[in-house]
């Protein structure tokens, strides 16, 4: 006996497979196509979160991607408690400052040494962003200054910093638009 028309109709309507074996046969499986499958192991991904961080003192909890250009760039100088803001980054080179280049600044290192270099000799900047050679001494600086922002990769993080939501997501999460290719293992 064939299954009637309106009766599959109806079935996918609601969202639910219908598998027929043979013309006569009814439906012998029907499932939801909202529930989701879970697994109990972790997913494993070739990539991570590039982290921002600021001092534990700085009263910034997020950041807009946006927002985030303008400090990287310069044009926010002063955070909301009237402390200077200091950028800190990575030696020319690092994957995390490539990383920073391509998604918040969106210019290479030549572009931004002219574009800092120009910005002190007009009198918009101030100084140029701070270098540290490791993650180690970039954490150093931010936990030494409370009004420095630099960027760690997830895997260097520890709780002497605070990290920064971007686009209210933080660097573990799905959707972060920080992400870099992980190390290799040693």
């Amino acid at each position: 006996m064939r299954a009637a028309p309106s009766t599959l109709l109806l079935a996918i309507s609601i969202g639910v497979y219908a598998i027929a074996a043979s013309p006569s046969a009814a439906i012998l499986s029907a499932r939801p196509h909202s529930v989701q499958l879970r697994t109990t192991t972790p997913r494993t991904s070739n990539w991570e979160g590039l982290a921002i961080v600021v001092n534990r003192n700085n009263p910034v909890d997020e950041m807009t991607l946006w927002q985030l250009r303008e400090v990287f760039l310069g044009d926010k100088r002063w955070w909301s408690g009237k402390r200077r803001v200091l950028l800190v980054t990575l030696p020319r080179g690092a994957a995390e400052r490539q990383t920073i280049h391509r998604v918040v600044d969106q210019m290479n290192d030549a572009d931004l040494d002219k574009y800092y270099f120009f910005g002190v000799y007009r009198g918009e900047f101030v100084t140029s962003p701070a270098t540290q050679r490791t993650p180690n001494d970039v954490r150093a600086f931010v936990a030494a200054h409370p009004g420095a922002i630099g960027y760690l990769r997830a895997s260097d993080l520890d709780d002497s910093l605070k990290v920064v939501r971007i686009n209210g997501l933080l660097p573990g999460d799905d959707g972060y638009p920080l992400r870099l290719p992980k190390r290799a293992a040693k």
